[in-house]
């Protein structure tokens, strides 16, 4: 009876274990089957002002691909991180976020900036990132906390490149940052319905705000703003930036090194511009025509092609449709509907839609298209910035944003997005929800009350944030 005694114990134990995996909450993943993400907001057989050319020129550009010199693009580098909009915003459709597959990984070994070394964090199938050093390091390699830093410090150079002359850059110190502990992450935000957002005027916004602030929750998020005039930035991670134009022609001078009308200056390095001497002589307009490298055209037709890059990145951007929700499946079944309904009133019982509000509110008319005008913004945010915690604190600031604010992320479009949170950690939205709570941050109490409720519950919650 002893000897048998054991073996049944153990047995039992692999029911219990195996039963309480059966019914463990399972993130359904990314949805594959195509939504129709990628439109346009704009009714071609309603377009007064005639821009869905506009729409379909800023499209093309999304993808071209750049090069420093000898080609009719506008001129790649000195520093970059990739050299088109679409390598980064790529998942599921251009306009996203970053995708499955990592260009950046190959940009050493096929060309693209031949002379550098891969950044030890870049994977073939992780995230594509923007990096940033918090502090700037002392000569000795530690992370100097009196000396904040937080500017992007660019993962590749032109040099090495025969299109490049003699302009030769080293990389950022990645491993001395990473030894000090003093390196942060983002990924690229994902911009569909984004013109929705940026025809929100701030009186919306607002009392959007005022409702959602009569909470127990002990949320009070509050607005990043514009240091020109004052009013509600909304665009970037911290909402740093007001507009799609100045989103458009900061990611084209940061991200890819082109100076343009906004940026008008090749951008050296936090490093350089603000402790040094800024960029060598030799890497300076590089592409020869002089500065900016990116205008206008006037001469050329049709009149789409009279815009510059900037302004014709901002129309795609901006007559993006938002991404539209839809079913969900889960390991190879599709989910009952009344499981996304539960899931969506939980979402909102729990606490969840006091920052991610189903809707901010209703936008303004638009001068551009009918369909930017009066309609609601179902992009589950309600565009304050909100303290977050040490667990997601990246110590950079932004404008009127601090180290542990952030904007509260858009989640129309989430169920087709692989990397998750400003930094791509996860890719698990169970695991990110519950990295929404740590000292100081103000989605304690909701996590608590997602973590308060039963597998079949959560289990809804997730199916409905997949569904969106």
């Amino acid at each position: 009876m002893i000897k048998t005694s054991k073996p049944a114990s153990v047995l039992t134990l692999a029911v219990l274990f195996l039963t309480g995996m059966a019914f463990a909450q399972t993130d359904p993943g990314v949805q594959s089957a195509s939504r129709g993400t990628g439109g346009t907001i704009i009714d071609p057989a309603n377009d007064p002002n005639g821009f869905t050319a506009f729409f379909n020129d800023g499209l093309i550009r999304f993808q071209e691909v750049e090069a420093v010199s000898g080609s009719a693009n506008n001129g790649l580098g000195p520093r970059f991180n990739s050299n088109q909009c679409s390598s980064c915003h790529a998942q599921p459709a251009f306009g996203g976020s970053g995708a499955a597959v990592n260009p950046q990984f190959l940009f050493t070994s096929n060309g693209v900036a031949p002379a550098d070394t891969p950044p030890p964090f870049l994977t073939a199938n992780g995230p594509t990132v923007e990096v940033r050093f918090p502090f700037f390091l002392t000569a000795s390699g530690a992370a100097n906390t009196k000396a904040p830093n937080g500017g992007v410090e660019d993962l590749f150079t032109v040099t090495g490149r025969p299109d490049a002359g003699t302009c030769s850059l080293q990389q950022p110190n990645f491993a001395a940052a990473q030894a000090a502990n003093d390196i942060i992450f983002r990924i690229p935000t994902p911009v569909f319905g984004a013109g929705l957002i940026e025809n929100l005027d701030d009186s919306t916004l607002l009392l959007n705000q005022a409702a959602n602030h009569v909470n127990s929750l002990g949320i009070s998020g509050t607005f990043n703003r514009n240091g020109n005039d004052g009013t509600i930035s909304r665009f970037g991670w911290k909402a740093q930036n007001k507009s799609l134009h100045t989103f458009a022609g900061e990611a084209y001078n940061v991200e890819m090194g082109i100076s343009n009308e906004l940026f008008p200056q090749d951008r050296p390095l936090p490093e350089e511009d603000q402790q040094g001497t800024g960029l060598p002589a030799n890497c300076l307009n590089l592409g020869g025509a002089g500065y900016p490298e990116d205008t206008s055209n006037p001469n050329s037709t049709p009149n789409a092609a009279v815009l510059d890059d900037v302004s014709a990145f901002a129309n795609f951007m901006r007559f993006l449709a938002p991404p539209p929700p839809g079913g969900v499946m889960l390991n190879g079944q599709q989910v009952a509907a009344s499981s996304i309904a539960n899931g969506s009133a939980l979402f909102s019982s729990i606490g969840c839609a006091t920052c991610h509000s189903p809707t901010p509110g209703t936008t303004q008319v638009s001068n551009f298209a009918p369909g930017l005008s009066n309609i609601p913004v179902p992009a589950f945010s309600d565009l304050e910035i909100h303290k977050m915690g040490t667990r997601l604190e990246d110590n950079v600031s932004q404008g009127g944003a601090g180290g542990t604010q952030f904007r509260t992320a858009p989640l129309w479009g989430l169920g087709q997005r692989i990397f998750l949170l400003h930094d791509g950690r996860t890719t698990d939205l169970y695991t990110a929800i519950l990295d929404h709570k740590s000292s100081g941050s103000e989605a304690n109490t909701v996590v608590t009350h997602f973590s308060s409720l039963t597998t079949k519950q959560q289990q809804d919650l997730l199916n409905f944030l997949r569904s969106l």
